[in-house]
């Protein structure tokens, strides 16, 4: 029997009227707009929040919430005596103490999630929600309750629709907001080398990094090209790829949401052999850097002592804060459309950013069984089965190994010296082991958030805390708990700290002008590009006024090339190499390599006279930068000489 409660309520019996408070209390009604309570007491109400409209949806009456606490309110007042005490008798809920580790265990799977100090109290809020949705009426994901708790809150908010209202919005925001960079332009002393870089202007406009790396190699070739003007018209074919793939790439999350990411794969040039090319996996994957990695891919594998056509792509998929098997299932999606490209007289992938042995034995899984057959012509996995034991180390130890090629050219020795490196993935780690046996002393690395300076350098007991630290989705902060003599800089660039000379490892453009100016009154007199194109235009220019030598990443990087290629001779299929015999032949390639680069720029008259021939080789700083480019265009030219207009 329903009784009607003075206070505007409605009643039952006692009993029910305290399963329906206490239910009350612990649960809200979650309309679309409506947030999570975690029962952290009256929380910070927003008055204007019940006057505000739903994004798209229908309005709400302002006072349906007050009247149904005020309906509570109402019930508590009309409950008897006897049961208020029992009530009263139960023991309150104490807060738990706040977790402070929530950001390096959440960073990367709730990147929305950010702290700040509200009324004397530090707790968790969704920067999305606050820019792109509606106010919050509470702190909904809380700083207080178990770690499990906390877990809870946050997945919870992630899946909340109106957090995902305002996610679209915020997807629908960056497609309207088009914002173009802009494409900086060296001068020319050849009108006819300008012209190459005009007609790639008005073909591809808005593809910034592609332009970019055209626009140095046509610096590099200016000399060649004024000699020889019919390579004016084999440069416009090289510069349009031979064939480019963008497709759609559809995939299932674990919570069976659909989404769908675009494919690229760019077969650039293929006139020396089959294309050869990485796939990477980043957000800001589209088609300009995908053609200007294949445009450098080519170069690379031209400028190497195995011949073999360039090819880059991969996807704007982030692999970053995803499951095993939605990285599984993502990896199937791109492969089922793309396979039919692939394969040892086609194109060979290798990794690349975003994409490690996990994600090449997915990708090779599902083309095995697209193909039907084995043919093992994907760089990576087949580390596992057969091939090099030094594969995923080839091309750091290159780095190492053409730094120590320019050093000796100089008459001066590796150990000892102060060496800065950027990035935190598996190059970067390679290059600082390889430069610890040498002699070296490594003394930074860098994610996204910042740079982690230890002054008595790495050594291998220390890089084994950093790989454990990475294997735990740790921060490098926590390097610093344990090493005093280091600090983490928020923010920040290592190219400030005191070196002798440079491997950066992270993505393109890491180094701007400002970054190169810091580097030269640093003290660093060799820039080794671990990564491609890893400097702006104008920071190239500071660094050749400084005098600075800049070892170009087609030639520094080609170790990865090399162990390619030697894992699909025949010879490496059928046996491992041991360690030392390996590096005994990448160092002799990369030898090769270096001095082929020199030989081309000392034709063209890149290197000045000098009467010690210890310092001839690399007395002009832009020998190894442009010598590199142009032996590897002239094995190009040739090849698409002899075979016609095709």
């Amino acid at each position: 029997m329903l009784m009607l409660l003075p206070g505007g309520g409605l009643g039952m019996n006692p009993t029910m009227d305290d399963m329906n408070l206490i239910q009350a209390q612990r649960h809200l009604v979650r309309d679309i707009g409506e947030e999570i309570d975690l029962e952290i007491g009256p929380g910070d109400d927003d008055p204007s929040f019940a006057n505000t409209p739903l994004l798209g949806g229908p309005s709400q009456e302002p006072s349906a919430e007050e009247q149904g606490e005020s309906k509570q309110m109402s019930m508590v007042s009309e409950i008897p005596n006897a049961d208020q005490d029992i009530l009263k008798g139960q023991p309150a809920k104490r807060k738990k103490k706040v977790v402070k580790r929530w950001r390096e265990e959440w960073a990367d799977t709730y990147k929305w999630a950010y702290v700040d100090v509200k009324e004397g109290t530090a707790r968790i809020f969704c920067s999305v929600c606050k820019e792109y949705g509606r106010k919050h009426r509470r702190n909904p994901y809380g700083n207080e309750g178990s770690r499990n708790m906390q877990m809870s809150a946050l997945e919870e908010h992630n899946n909340s629709l109106l957090h995902k209202e305002a996610l679209r919005l915020q997807m629908a925001s960056k497609d309207k907001i088009v914002v173009d960079k802009p494409i900086y332009v060296k001068a020319l002393m050849s009108k006819t080398a300008g012209s190459i870089i005009e007609a790639a202007l008005k073909r591809d406009p808005h593809e910034a990094e592609f332009i970019q790396s055209v626009q140095e190699a046509v610096h590099a070739l200016e000399r060649v090209i004024a000699k020889n003007p019919h390579y004016v018209n084999i440069m416009e074919r090289l510069l349009e790829p031979e064939r480019m793939i963008i497709f759609r790439v559809p995939w299932v999350d674990d919570r069976g949401e659909t989404h769908v990411n675009r494919g690229f794969r760019v077969h650039f040039n293929q006139a020396l052999g089959p294309c050869r090319g990485g796939i990477r996996f980043h957000p800001k994957m589209n088609l300009s850097v995908a053609k200007f990695l294949g445009f450098q891919q080519t170069l690379k594998n031209a400028l190497s002592p195995y011949k073999l056509g360039g090819a880059a792509g991969g996807s704007d998929f982030d692999p970053k804060g995803k499951s095993d098997n939605e990285i599984m299932r993502f990896c199937q999606s791109f492969m089922n459309e793309i396979y039919r490209y692939f394969g040892t007289d086609k194109d060979l992938p290798s990794e690349e950013m975003g994409v490690g042995i996990r994600e090449m034995g997915y990708l090779f899984g599902q083309y095995r069984r697209l193909a039907g057959n084995f043919q093992g012509s994907f760089t990576g996995p087949r580390i596992f089965w057969s091939g090099s034991s030094l594969r995923t180390e080839a091309t750091a130890y290159g780095l190492v190994f053409f730094a120590r090629l320019i050093l000796a050219e100089l008459n001066k020795d590796v150990k000892g010296l102060r060496c800065v490196v950027s990035g935190y993935g598996k190059i970067a780690m390679h290059v600082l082991e390889k430069l610890v046996a040498v002699g070296a002393l490594p003394i930074t690395v860098s994610d996204s958030k910042g740079y982690l300076v230890d002054e008595d350098g790495f050594d291998y007991m220390k890089i084994s805390f950093l790989r454990d630290l990475k294997s735990q989705q740790r921060s490098l902060r926590d390097y610093s708990k344990t090493y005093a003599r280091s600090k983490y800089y928020d923010e920040a660039k290592p190219w400030n700290e005191r070196c002798d000379f440079a491997i950066p490892c992270g993505s393109q453009n890491e180094i701007d002008q400002a970054d190169a100016i810091n580097l030269v009154n640093s003290g660093c007199r060799i820039l080794v590009e671990g990564s491609n194109m890893p400097c702006t235009p104008e920071a190239v220019d500071v660094l050749k006024k400084a005098n600075v030598i800049i070892a170009p990443a087609m030639a520094a990087g080609a170790g990865g090339v090399v162990a390619g290629e030697i894992e699909l001779n025949h010879e490496c299929n059928v046996m491992h190499w041991s360690p030392e015999d390996f590096e005994s032949k990448l160092q002799e390639a990369m030898k090769q390599t270096f001095h082929r680069a020199l030989k081309a720029a000392d034709d063209f008259g890149y290197q000045k006279e000098s009467p010690e021939s210890i310092v001839h080789s690399l007395s002009d700083n832009r020998a190894l930068l442009h010598g590199a480019v142009i032996s590897a265009f002239l094995t190009i030219a040739q090849a698409m000489t002899d075979q016609g207009c095709v």
